[in-house]
């Protein structure tokens, strides 16, 4: 078995990753699911477009 030849490895390497970008966007989707995400983030917005800061 020849262990220099790296055929492959970049192939496996962007597998890897996308793999780890798929489950990272899970985790997203579930945390953004919760009710309190939902209004800390509406509160954000919300405060962020309110003339005068109030």
């Amino acid at each position: 078995m020849d262990w220099k030849n790296e055929t492959g490895a970049a192939t496996a390497e962007y597998a890897i990753a996308t793999m780890a970008a798929v489950g990272f966007a899970g985790l997203l989707v579930v945390i953004m699911r919760s009710d309190e995400v939902k209004a800390i983030l509406f509160d954000l917005v919300r405060s962020a477009l309110t003339l005068g800061g109030s």
